[in-house]
């Protein structure tokens, strides 16, 4: 069972009832960000995150996936967290596809210096053709090395702009952004103030505190505030949805 807190109170939700919670904007290209955190703080346990999720945040993750154009990751969150193959289920593949959308989300990667296998199980195995962000100061070899298993797009600077990332996949028609980590990554997102979202499992579970925190690097210019949006409940675990307000 999973029960809403908020914005009303309500026992056991259907897959329905989270889809539509869930929704993106239908009116403009959203950034959305998901993760688990322990009670202590940690987002890995023994350098992962599946420990710490219980059936409801198993059940939210796949059904958070369903509603996204791309899954958006890091190389890091690549190589600890396995990304080959299908991304969604079966029954999660025809409830796309029943809806107009792809099947499958497309799948993207952030790599800065393209330390990735175009042999490995990633390209091999996954049902679309990955997407690589990365800068001209990428290895060019590896770039063209990937280039026959990937799209890569090579963008200006040393680092991968967040918001010029955004830009390029809302241009390839995928405005509905998923990006499940790393820290990096959600930290340069903050900085860059392109995050309008985050997901959040507050799993109920102490892991001593080693496993670093859902967002790494500098601080932030500025604080950036968000608004709880919706707080459900099930096996002791939270899972609340903050998103920023949009100005305009």
């Amino acid at each position: 069972m999973i029960n809403s807190v908020l914005p009303s109170s309500a026992p056991d939700l259907s897959d329905e009832d989270l889809l539509a919670l869930y929704a993106y904007p239908a009116d403009r290209p959203w950034v959305r960000f998901n993760f688990v955190t322990s009670l202590d703080g940690s987002a890995t346990y023994h350098g992962v995150s599946a420990p710490l999720g219980n059936d409801g945040d198993r059940r939210l993750f796949g059904l958070i996936r369903r509603l996204c154009d791309v899954i958006l990751v890091g190389a890091g969150t690549v190589r600890a967290e396995g990304y080959a193959g299908p991304l969604v289920s079966g029954a999660d593949a025809e409830w796309r596809t029943s809806r107009g959308l792809a099947g499958h989300p497309a799948l993207a990667v952030i790599s800065g210096t393209l330390d990735l296998d175009p042999e490995s199980d990633l390209f091999r195995l996954s049902p679309v053709r990955p997407l690589i962000f990365t800068t001209t100061a990428a290895d060019p070899q590896r770039a063209r090395n990937l280039s026959e298993v990937a799209d890569v797009v090579v963008m200006d600077g040393e680092g991968v702009g967040t918001r010029a990332c955004a830009a390029e996949l809302q241009a390839r028609g995928l405005g509905r952004i998923l990006c499940e980590g790393g820290p990096s990554i959600f930290g340069r997102f903050i900085a860059e103030d392109a995050a309008d979202e985050l997901c959040l499992s507050l799993s109920p579970l102490l892991t001593g505190g080693g496993g670093g925190h859902i967002a790494a690097g500098a601080d932030s210019p500025a604080l950036r505030r968000l608004a709880l949006e919706s707080l459900l409940e099930s096996d002791s675990a939270l899972y609340g949805r903050w998103v920023r307000a949009v100005q305009g």
